[in-house]
């Protein structure tokens, strides 16, 4: 088969090398077209030297297309891989510092909250760029499939008024699947489940062992199991609250809603710290941070050591080159995709973008009638809906006033902050991130006026309260493995250490 696949962010050493082994191990497709494209010409080129490396080591004929150029890249393009992070950790530490100030304690940020909903700010006017090149010089009928966070919010843009077929893919639920079958002892291939909701709030709303229903069990699964009962207390909270378990990991999870990080004194009985995902401050720019720098120092070594091996046995489990797979090959593929509801789920709104089991083979990718999410669960993915919207929607008119209704309505923010504190916030953002917002000049303009002026609402220097210092490179020197393992992988809290003592 021939048909040209492109990575727009390539430079991202985690996502670009694993999922174009993924691709490559599909006997069918030994001679596609691969392109790369970056704005940053160090980290593609880097990249690509690693991933050619392995493509010649596997014996295959193909040469990377490798460009600062985006069109040329996107050019016949049939399949369209974006992993952009866009304005890099320079950004996202904004996305995180500034909120601290405030008192909004997150530790992620780049899904909801305040640092989500900015980040969304400056993807959604990036990728309605990258739309409009989709659009002109790519195959027609092309599929973009979007990794870039925030998923729900880029992927609905992008359908939207990028006008470009889209569907957002995400390692959330394969990861949730994984805890619950070693929660119940089983292997993952046991255990059979149908989840449903949005991104990062999808609920595991069936599970079955041979035939025997588990759903109801799982609260007692997780209380009894000796790592999890630590780990994953806002899970568990929510298991007993709303009856479900959610997918995303205690950390992103915590920051979604309202209850578990408002309270300063109160994070750290919610939280574990045996690992950033559980809930450490500003945990994913840490390693993200920690992940770079190796990279950009180590790799020398990289290049030293064993390829990658192109083979089913190496297949990882992110979603994209199976959809591709199944596209082309017509092999059913089943998993669990972010689409545009269209009534899928009958008790969230038809415009929003959900995740929801999904299959694909020659036909295209289907998407099966879900109902009714359970009630509860439905109204905490409700709140976080409207959040998405409004913060679409400024994105896509650079709209600040919208802007601010969307930091207003977040669960976490709105439980910390009152309104003239949000007001503040969103002007420092706004001006802090001018360099990615060309949509909002105007409001930038007046921002700046007002921060100028001097009448500010005191604000405090905080760290936040589960914060740990980012390592030197000679401190993650003392662990090469655990480093180089951050730095390569996709999933970054694949592998878990023990909870916290």
């Amino acid at each position: 088969m021939t048909f040209k696949i492109a990575f727009i962010g390539a430079g991202s050493i985690g996502f670009t090398r694993g999922l174009l082994r993924d691709l490559l191990a599909v006997p069918e497709f030994k001679k596609i077209e691969v392109a790369f494209t970056d704005i940053d010409p160090k980290n593609l080129e880097m990249v690509t030297q690693l991933c050619q490396r392995d493509i010649n080591e596997n014996g295959l004929n193909i040469t990377i297309q490798s460009t600062l150029n985006r069109r040329e890249a996107l050019k016949n393009a049939r399949y369209i891989f974006c992993v952009v992070r866009i304005g890099g950790l320079e950004a996202f530490k904004h996305d995180v510092d500034i909120p601290l100030k405030y008192g909004v304690d997150q530790c992620v940020g780049d899904t909801l909250c305040a640092g989500g909903i900015m980040y969304g700010q400056r993807g959604i006017a990036a990728m309605l760029d990258i739309c409009k090149d989709i659009r002109e010089v790519a195959e027609r009928d092309c599929l973009l499939l979007n990794y870039a966070n925030p998923m729900a919010m880029l992927t609905w843009a992008c359908n939207k008024y990028g006008e470009v077929n889209t569907i957002g893919l995400c390692h959330g639920v394969q990861g949730g699947h994984r805890q619950i079958a070693d929660a119940f002892g089983l292997k993952q291939e046991e255990v059979d489940i149908i989840c449903a909701g949005i991104n990062h709030q999808t609920w595991y709303v069936q599970i079955k062992h041979n035939g025997k229903d588990l759903t109801n069990d799982v609260l007692t699964a997780f209380e009894n199991h000796p790592e999890f009962s630590q780990t994953e207390k806002v899970r568990i909270d929510m298991i007993r609250r709303f009856g479900y378990y959610s997918t995303e990991s205690n950390g992103h999870l915590s920051e979604y809603v309202p209850w578990y990080r408002k309270r300063p004194e109160e994070i750290n009985k919610w939280i574990d710290m045996g690992t950033w995902i559980n809930g450490e401050t500003g945990g994913y720019l840490r390693v993200c941070t920690e992940g770079r720098n190796w990279f950009e120092t180590d790799f020398p070594n990289w290049m030293k050591e064993p390829a990658f091996t192109y083979s089913e046995e190496e297949r990882g489990q992110e979603h994209g080159s199976y959809i591709v797979e199944g596209l082309e090959t017509g092999r059913v593929y089943r998993g669990h995709f972010n689409v545009v509801n269209k009534g899928v789920i009958s008790n969230l709104p038809d415009d929003a973008i959900i995740e929801a089991p999904g299959y694909v083979d020659r036909n295209g990718i289907s998407t099966p009638y879900v109902g009714e999410l359970p009630l509860g669960c439905a109204a905490v993915c409700n709140v976080s809906i409207s959040v998405q919207r409004l913060a679409v929607e400024a994105a896509s008119h650079g709209d600040d006033q919208l802007l601010r209704q969307a930091f207003m309505m977040d669960p976490l923010v709105g439980a910390v902050c009152n309104p003239p504190e949000i007001w503040q916030m969103v002007d420092e953002m706004l001006v802090a991130g001018e360099k990615w917002l060309p949509q909002f000049q105007m409001a930038i303009s007046e921002a700046k006026v007002r921060l100028a002026s001097g009448n500010l609402i005191p604000v405090k220097e905080y760290n936040g309260a589960a914060r740990i210092k980012t390592k030197t490179i000679e401190e993650m020197q003392q662990n090469r493995e655990e480093a180089k393992k951050n730095a390569g992988e996709a999933d970054k809290a694949m592998e878990r250490p023990a909870a916290s003592k």
